[in-house]
């Protein structure tokens, strides 16, 4: 059964930041009555195997290594992105991973590991990024050998390359060739005196480019348009946002995660897990992820995301024992 602690102060209750067990005990147990179960303990249990939160057994705590399981599976490689995980039939077209859970369940679980939830990005009167506890997000998967590989979630975001570069140019040099038509082209400006290249460069288009003419603002604008459209990982950290709690028509409590935003990359206010930078999810602004194509495994390829919050005192042993991967596939 669910283990209650009290505490003699009230206000513990009420203070969100407090980080006093009784808030978080306090919390949990909205979460499992908008749930439908208290049928697992959070008490320390150095013997005990990973348990499911719920009944589909999707969301798993593994109390003695101090992780949130979640079972999920591969939905999307290429596209834009908001999301690296979400809930099942919610943004399955913007997420890499969907998971069939309650995005109320993971809060919990993450809250049974003593992990503190900060606040949400923030847009007005000015921005400020997603706050909490940082949490190290790792991907678990299987390869057609059967080899299990466990690599940090980052790796599988990178930054948007399916995009125009641009770079400035106030003429195009005699000898350059301009081609609309192509994928792989340059494309000309004339109005903002820009240089354009679709997508990711390959060295070979470089040089190529490069040969046509040897003039030098020529030169250094495809130089640039070159090194920025290279794919680069994400590098931000991951944090316990967590997400938020509506009033419904009925009195009934409403955790605004249930939308999908369970594990996201561009900022929303409803996220539960978000990186701690600023990261646009507004389409005309442009968005800031991609999923890296080359690194995720097929589509339907079950995956085991894993959560594991990250303790400030931590020692560098622990902190390299929950770093560890194993080779990505090539």
């Amino acid at each position: 059964m669910l283990h209650f602690y009290q505490s003699p102060n009230p206000k513990h209750f009420l203070n969100r930041r407090s980080g006093s067990a009784s808030w978080q005990t306090a919390l949990v147990a909205v979460i499992l009555c908008m749930i439908g179960t208290a049928s697992f303990s959070f008490a320390e249990d150095k013997e005990a195997k990973p348990i499911p939160l719920n009944k589909k057994e999707t969301v798993l705590l593994d109390k003695a290594n101090n992780r949130l399981l979640l079972k999920g599976e591969v939905c999307l490689r290429q596209g834009v992105l908001e999301m690296l995980v979400c809930g099942k039939q919610t943004k399955e077209h913007e997420s890499i991973i969907s998971l069939d859970a309650k995005a109320a369940v993971i809060h919990a679980g993450l809250l049974g590991l003593g992990a503190m939830p900060g606040r949400p990005v923030q847009f007005q009167p000015e921005f400020s990024p997603p706050q909490g506890q940082q949490i190290d997000v790792f991907v678990i998967w299987k390869d057609k050998a059967g080899t299990t590989h466990r690599r940090p979630a980052q790796e599988w975001v990178r930054h948007v390359t399916y995009r125009y570069f641009e770079a400035s140019l106030t003429n195009v040099p005699a000898g350059v060739k301009i081609d609309p038509a192509a994928d792989d082209g340059l494309r000309y400006d004339s109005m903002n005196q820009v240089l354009l290249h679709f997508g990711t460069m390959s060295k070979e288009k470089r040089d190529e480019f490069l040969a046509m003419s040897e003039n030098k603002p020529y030169q250094a604008a495809i130089n640039k348009m070159y090194k920025e459209s290279q794919p680069r990982q994400m590098k931000a950290d991951f944090v316990f946002a967590g997400s938020g709690f509506s009033k419904l028509e009925d009195g009934s409590n409403y955790y605004q995660a249930e939308g999908g935003s369970f594990i996201c990359v561009a900022n929303f206010g409803d996220a539960m897990i978000d990186v701690a930078i600023k990261s646009s999810a507004d389409d005309s602004a442009g968005r800031s992820f991609e999923p890296y194509t080359e690194r995720i495994p097929p589509v339907d390829t079950p995956v085991t995301v894993e959560l594991i919050p990250r303790q400030p005192e931590k020692t560098e042993k622990t902190d390299k024992a929950n770093k560890k991967t194993t080779p990505a596939p090539k």
